[in-house]
């Protein structure tokens, strides 16, 4: 039997399950779209990752490209090779579910069958549920029984050395460019980039309950932009974690809780596709909000004058990443400091954020921002001073992304003359009266609802 696997959200071949079952029909065409509906909104980070992550691929599979409308490439692929069957891993994000039953019914009325098998997360969207049948609404309970439903183990890569017969199309193209901006350096892309680092985080995970929230120091895992392309899936991580937790690891138990929270996100967006653009509580919606102008411009371009702010804003357009607790100081000031909308600040972020998606940016923002799930209180006010000084005692972070502090004595509150001697901006705004602003049009949406 011929198939196709269409690769996607899993540039891996371990624990793939969609590509054993495909290699186990027969001969496979392993076959990649590059489709304009994602393509296009991507940004340079994420497209420039994603062409990288595909040359890797390619040492180990000989992964056919083609251009154009998923609905017609697939077929025409499937029917230039012969194939009876499409195995991809299923999509649940709001387009991807939305493409894949239409492709679905094209390679049906060609005669093809899609087979979807596994997906990029540990439990599928939908599969955990409440005692009545119902979604969760919060993330604690959701945990918990997410752990109770549990996942199966790892499967290994296909046998490369039974000789896998791959097909190739006569009418192939080439990758796309990806050029990258001036002054944005990407991480290593590919399987074994992705399973290199995450054995060098395996040996000090036992920190990580301590140094995860420290932007100054290598805390954190650094998986994201691997989970988000399938160059490597959870369920290898919580394998790995599982004897570390049975033995008392408090630092493997909260980053197993970190995956949980990405999973979360994944269940909320399925059941609520509409909070990928729209509030999640939807009375936020009436907030008084102010229209971007030039305080989102120095948000964009970190010159604020908050010195962890622009830190944070400087490493995202360095490196396409930032650190996770910068992310939330950065969104409050964002959205409670200069009263603008959310979804200003998540297209930004996935505008330029190698690791950006969809559910987990999305709802992070609408956690910050008060309107989401679990979310933090409004009126809970991230103090950019207080928090960059709590989280980041030595300034190293400050000092590596904000240079023209690095002379100075306290870098999280630099003296008007230090900030002169140094050319870094004056704050844009006051926190203390933004603070109490924000906190006045939360009454007032408040009293409009009552009212």
């Amino acid at each position: 039997m011929t198939s196709v696997m269409w690769f996607r959200r899993d540039l891996r071949l371990h624990d793939n399950p969609a590509l054993r079952h495909a290699v186990d029909d027969g001969a496979v065409l392993p076959l990649f779209v590059v489709d304009p509906a994602l393509w296009g909104p991507a940004g340079p980070s994420r497209r420039a990752y994603l062409v990288a992550s595909l040359r890797s691929l390619r040492d180990d599979v000989p992964v056919q490209v083609r251009h154009g409308d998923p609905r017609e490439v697939v077929v025409a692929a499937a029917r230039a090779v012969g194939a009876t069957r499409v195995h991809v891993a299923a999509d649940y994000g709001p387009y991807g579910a939305r493409r894949d039953e239409e492709v679905e019914k094209a390679l049906a009325d060609a005669g093809i069958e899609l087979v979807r098998t596994g997906s990029p997360y540990a439990v599928a969207p939908g599969r955990v549920r409440t005692g009545s049948g119902g979604p969760y609404q919060v993330f604690t309970p959701f945990s918990r029984a997410w752990r109770e439903h549990g996942w199966r183990g790892p499967v290994a890569a296909p046998d490369r050395t039974g000789g896998v017969d791959w097909l190739a199309l006569d009418d192939a193209e080439e990758l796309p460019d990806a050029p990258l901006p001036d002054g944005l350096a990407l991480p290593p892309a590919g399987e074994a980039a992705a399973r290199a680092r995450w054995e060098e985080f395996l040996e000090r995970v036992a920190d990580y309950d301590e140094q995860r929230d420290r932007p100054g120091v290598d805390g954190t895992s650094r998986l994201s932009h691997h989970l988000k392309y399938g160059e490597l899936h959870p369920r290898t991580l919580l394998a790995d974690l599982e004897p570390l937790i049975q033995r008392g690891s408090e630092g493997a138990q909260t980053f197993r809780q970190e995956i949980a929270w990405r999973e979360f996100y994944a269940d909320v967006l399925h059941r609520r596709p509409d909070t990928a653009r729209d509030y999640y509580k939807a009375e936020f919606a009436h907030m008084e909000y102010d229209d971007p102008g030039p305080g989102f411009e120095a948000w964009c371009e970190g010159r604020t004058g908050f010195p962890v702010v622009d830190a944070g804003m400087r490493q995202l357009r360095a490196t396409g990443w930032m650190h996770n607790r910068v992310r939330m100081i950065a969104a409050s000031f964002l959205v409670k400091d200069l009263h603008v909308e959310w979804q200003h600040g998540a297209r930004h972020f996935m505008r330029w954020l190698v690791d950006g998606d969809l559910a987990s940016n999305q709802h992070g923002w609408q956690w910050t921002a008060g309107c989401g799930t679990d979310a933090a209180p409004y009126f809970r006010v991230f103090n950019p001073t207080a928090q960059g000084t709590r989280f980041d005692p030595a300034g190293e972070y400050v000092r590596r992304w904000v240079p023209e502090l690095a002379a100075a004595r306290k870098p999280h509150e630099p003296t008007a003359a230090e900030r002169r001697a140094g050319g870094y901006p004056a704050p844009i705004v006051d926190h203390a009266a933004e603070r109490t602003e924000a906190l006045d049009r939360y009454h007032r949406l408040r009293e409009q609802r009552a009212g």
